[in-house]
């Protein structure tokens, strides 16, 4: 077998589905492969860009816990992977990046694209060594197998991550012999487990069971484990009260009488005073970094557990004294097992309420009116429209700045759906592409519905024509301001309201989107009042069937309810409903 059929065939044969990514010379024999080998379950997806495209692998990998896999050729190809690879690895996402090269007989000798760091080369390994958990360059076939097994256990084992293998052009056709024998034959085969430490989980159990007001505070990473079920069973049955991170708002069921809400700088503030006054804390797949942190005051470790498969945040912020390092699924699982021998419920939560800040006009941008013009839309309007509409069983991506804070803040995650935001880079346009690796693979009748400013969506709008070439029901909504809203929010705090590098000429977005694709294969719809918006959401329920570009116009500012940006006493107000609104319309048939 030759290389890039062996490449191919595993990856067919493991189920990862999809590579994602865009051809060039020296990645094609990859393409050609999955052409000829495919058989209808690996299939190419076509980005625009490279960076798009291990944003999808990145979302594909995090929202159906699999391995997401991306592709690129040399040069610029590999240079436009390097902030979605960047991202996987902040955020522990198992991606594997299959990087084209020129062949290695040119290295230092002129080949275009050349990057084998010989003379003023790019020193492409240096590079992605610094942004993956491993980088490997295939330098002929002898020891491949070893080394693609290697590839996949480093990307799923431990603290999953990130993979690169560099592709020469010269070892596509090299003969590597038939799939090994003893070869896994599913991605939990290349896991490499590691032994539960069981007096540390002895002793956070204790802890627990002693605390008069424990509550978990549960992390993105509970979803790279084993089990992500056994948080939720645990907490259940003892009734310990459960609050989550921005990145991990769909692990716990929002309407459950146990989700105390969000904390972080877009969270909840009942959920950080709770937080605040509880006697034990357990970091559940978190490493509580400041996007968290920073909303919750004086942190003292004293009164913290901690459970990860990678201590390493928690170990150099001292954040915990009682911690346990192995994987979530299984180190709850055996919490269980404890309560069953030792069983105990936490005492009631009483006189919580689950609350949100006062949605408030901001301080007007120099040079723009800050008044409301009759019935301009607001951004809170926006998101309370756009939260009865929101899919069941579905997908949500929020992308970077003041809307995604907004959507997340003012609006909660429906029944069964996932949630999803890039927090370890922070890239603007992560969602756009991302939405696309959430919504393949997802049953029939899953929608998908992504949050992004119209900054987003200038820098990576055009991964939205991917949804339209693959048919995915996926709703972009594009909050045009004409700006970048928290760059210009920090600027008016931090920077005597200079308002620079910022804004630019308004974009009619949907005119943009309206290239994208014909009516019968893409809805466009703008609105800029709320009863505009109310009629352009039941328009798209008609269509929903079909990818969605809503822009909405938002001409007048709102404060983000960023905690940074609030005073101590900012007014808030109690979230309507139980717990979070739970209303949300079935995405199945002509429902959006």
């Amino acid at each position: 077998m030759r290389l890039a059929d062996a490449l191919v065939t595993v990856l067919r044969d493991l189920d990862t589905r999809y590579v994602f990514g865009v051809s060039g010379a020296n990645i094609e024999h990859v393409h050609d492969a999955i052409d000829r080998l495919g058989q209808g379950r690996l299939t190419s997806v076509l980005a625009k860009r490279e960076d798009g495209a291990a944003n999808m692998a990145d979302a594909r990998a995090r929202v159906h816990r699999t391995l997401g896999v991306c592709c690129s050729t040399s040069g610029g190809g590999m240079m436009n992977l390097v902030a979605g690879l960047a991202e996987s690895h902040a955020e522990s996402v198992p991606v594997l990046a299959l990087v084209g090269q020129p062949p290695a007989a040119l290295d230092g000798r002129g080949s275009f694209q050349d990057s084998s760091g010989i003379g003023r080369t790019v020193d492409g390994p240096a590079l992605l060594r610094a942004i993956t958990k491993k980088t490997v360059r295939v330098t002929g076939a002898e020891g491949f197998w070893d080394l693609l097994r290697d590839a996949v256990s480093t990307c799923l084992s431990g603290r999953k991550g990130p993979v690169a293998l560099l592709l020469p052009r010269d070892v596509y056709e090299l003969e590597v012999g038939d799939v090994p024998a003893d070869w896994p034959t599913h991605l939990g085969g290349f896991i490499e487990p590691e032994p539960l430490p069981e007096p540390q989980v002895s002793a956070l159990f204790d802890r627990l069971r002693e605390a008069s007001a424990p509550v978990l505070l549960l992390g993105h990473g509970n979803r790279r484990s084993c089990d992500p079920e056994a948080v939720r069973v645990f907490a259940e049955r003892t009734r310990i009260p459960v609050v989550t991170t921005m990145g991990a708002r769909g692990e716990f069921p929002n309407d459950s009488d146990l989700y105390l809400g969000v904390v972080g700088e877009g969270g909840h503030p009942s959920a950080a005073e709770y937080v605040a006054k509880s006697d034990f804390v357990v970091l559940v797949g978190t490493g509580l970094a400041m996007m968290t942190r920073r909303a919750l005051g004086d942190w003292d470790p004293a009164r913290a557990g901690a459970v990860n498969i990678d201590l390493g945040e928690i170990e150099r912020s001292g954040l915990a004294d009682t911690t346990v390092r192995g994987d979530i699924g299984e180190v709850f699982r055996l919490m269980e097992r404890l309560r069953a021998k030792r069983p105990f419920t936490a005492p009631p939560v009483t006189g919580y309420e689950l609350t949100r800040f006062v949605a408030r006009p901001a301080v007007p941008v120099p040079g723009r009116t800050g008044e409301r013009d009759g019935d301009a839309l607001l951004q809170s309007e926006a998101v309370r429209l756009l939260q009865e509409h929101l899919p069941r069983g579905g997908h949500l991506l929020y992308d970077a700045g003041n809307c995604a804070v907004a959507a997340m803040h003012y609006g909660s995650v429906p029944a069964g759906s996932s949630s999803t935001i890039a927090l370890g880079m922070g890239g603007m346009g992560y969602s756009v592409g991302a939405a696309v690796g959430a919504q393949l693979g997802s049953p029939e009748g899953t929608r998908t519905v992504v949050f992004c400013g119209d900054g987003a969506f200038l820098m990576s709008g055009l991964e939205a024509h991917t949804a339209v070439e693959l048919g995915l029901p996926i709703l972009y909504v594009v909050f045009n301001n004409g700006m970048h809203g928290m760059c210009a929010t920090r600027q008016q705090r931090f920077f005597d309201s200079r308002i620079t590098a910022v804004d630019y000429t308004p974009v009619d977005v949907r005119t943009v989107a309206r290239g994208l694709g014909s009516p019968d294969r893409l809805w466009v719809g703008s609105a800029g009042t709320a009863a505009e918006l109310a009629g352009r959401l039941a328009e798209y329920r008609r269509h929903a069937h079909l990818p969605g570009v809503l822009e909405l116009r938002l001409t007048v500012e709102e404060e983000p309810p960023f905690a940074s940006f609030l005073p101590a006493d900012a007014p808030t107000v109690p979230v309507p409903g139980p717990r979070q609104a739970a209303v949300s319309y079935e995405m199945t048939g002509s429902a959006l």
